[in-house]
């Protein structure tokens, strides 16, 4: 799949431990408030000697002073609001979950998805329309003997994810019935293409109207089995036709496609499901904004996605400052096996955590939720280095760094979050969230080779804590 991440990522083998989980508490349960003035503190350390694990150290806001370096967080001054973190559900991921024994499935799908506890509260997937690179195999919902063609998608059919994605996406929302589901496709069914192939080629126009209601199909299909899809890119990576199963689409194409096409169709069959743009990497700028400065486009967009294999995430507020009435996703990234977590912890969480949010981003994705210690299954051509956040074999799962990375957000930073203004001290990234009950989240880095102390202020009081060189605290009041 990716080919391009920073070296860092790719360093030494990782084995995280597993480890202990409560399972008692209901489902969908709010973590205990912090004490007044006081806040908890859970640490990410990079040497494995906590792994996203909540602090004894008692931390209270108080009058105290000091020279050392402070983070205002200031909760008048509010950004966007945020949809959740997660990962990509690949059809291989839901596969390796499903044949899980039941037990444990469930206890890890709870320790994923609900929040009580040391679960997580992942809040956001995305999932494959049709097979990604990390099926096992190729496949659409419409897939035809070579010569015939069915505009009308009479013979569409969701029976691919029937096996292991639907089931797996209903015991999810069975834990969490209000998580919200991204769709995207890396390839229309070949039938539709230029080339007839599953890797590369263009949509041929003559079946733009054939793709719209394909795409109506699977949002209906999936809803009839109480699968919502919140929203859809119309095309991962675009302008990447080498992958397996992949598609190019040009800008303009695109453009064409959404006015003429798929918005069309999404009114005629009242779907509400958002059409999001591009969902490439931050180097191309100009592909969403360009598509956005057409007045016929512009009212079926909801927003532009985006990865960062190439280019900076500031990227995305250009897209922001060109159109700030519409909505930013950061939808992948990968990490490279075997993992390091010294490395991806720092990257991941500097320009993905940090950086995406503060550049309007809703939602921070990792790529992808789970592959075996093989890094199995993928097509043909298919990602075959690709560490997913979790490593299943048979019922043993390994935690690798994309776990915690998301975790550091995703079990306070809840859906409904408003991003908040802090400052950046050098050495310190951070940023800041007032959640739906209330409270505040700063989640920090220490991008340093040593030991930081530094201050905490909020409504004229202030807290002192301290991170190890590399660590992250997530910080909750």
């Amino acid at each position: 799949m990716k080919r391009q991440m920073r070296s860092q990522t790719v360093l030494v083998s990782l084995m995280l431990p597993v480890f202990l989980l409560l399972q008692t508490g209901c489902r969908r349960q709010t973590p205990n408030r912090p004490e007044a003035g006081t806040a908890e503190f859970w640490l990410i350390n990079p040497d494995q000697s906590a792994l996203f694990e909540k602090q004894n150290t008692a931390l209270s806001f108080g009058n105290a002073t000091g020279q050392q370096p402070t983070i205002e967080v200031n909760d008048q001054q509010t950004f966007q609001p945020i949809d959740g973190f997660g990962y990509t559900l690949t059809g291989g991921s839901a596969m390796l979950i499903n044949r899980m024994g039941a037990p444990e499935r469930a206890a890890l799908l709870k320790e994923l998805f609900a929040t009580d506890g040391r679960n997580i509260g992942v809040s956001y997937l995305r999932i494959s329309i049709g097979a990604s690179d990390l099926d096992e195999r190729v496949f659409s919902y419409n897939d035809l003997p070579e010569g015939e063609t069915d505009p009308e998608m009479a013979r569409f059919s969701l029976d691919p994810d029937r096996p292991h994605l639907i089931p797996v996406l209903k015991q999810i929302l069975a834990i969490n019935p209000a998580i919200k589901i991204l769709g995207s496709p890396w390839s229309p069914p070949t039938w539709m293409k230029t080339n007839g192939n599953s890797k590369g080629g263009s949509l041929k126009p003559e079946f733009y109207d054939a793709y719209a209601r394909y795409f109506v199909k699977y949002i209906q299909g999936m809803q009839a089995e109480g699968i919502r899809i919140d929203a859809i890119t119309i095309q991962n990576e675009p302008l990447h036709p080498g992958n397996n199963p992949s598609l190019l689409m040009l800008p303009e194409e695109q453009a064409v496609f959404i006015k003429k096409s798929l918005g069309p169709a999404f009114k005629t069959a009242s779907i509400d499901t958002k059409i999001v743009l591009y969902d490439h990497n931050a180097d191309r700028p100009d592909y969403p904004i360009t598509i956005l400065n057409d007045p016929e486009v512009r009212p079926y967009v909801d927003g532009s996605a985006f990865h960062l294999y190439a280019g900076p995430i500031e990227a995305l507020s250009e897209v922001h400052k060109a159109h700030p009435d519409k909505s930013l996703y950061f939808t992948e990234q990968w990490i490279g096996a075997p993992g390091n977590l010294k490395g991806d912890l720092n990257w991941h969480v500097k320009n993905l955590i940090v950086g995406a949010t503060r550049n309007w981003a809703r939602t921070v994705l990792q790529w992808n939720l789970a592959a075996d210690p093989q890094q199995n299954p993928h097509t043909v051509g298919g990602c075959d280095r690709c560490l997913g956040a979790l490593t299943i074999d048979g019922n043993t799962v390994t935690r690798n760094p994309a776990y915690y990375i998301v975790a550091s957000a995703s079990k306070f930073v809840r859906p409904g979050s408003i991003r908040i203004a802090s400052n950046l001290p050098p050495n310190l990234p951070n940023v800041a969230f007032k959640t739906p009950d209330g409270r505040r989240a700063l989640v920090v880095l220490n991008d340093s080779e040593t030991a930081q102390t530094f201050a905490v202020r909020f409504q004229g009081k202030s807290l002192t804590t301290r991170l190890p060189a590399g660590s992250v605290g997530t910080y909750v009041w």
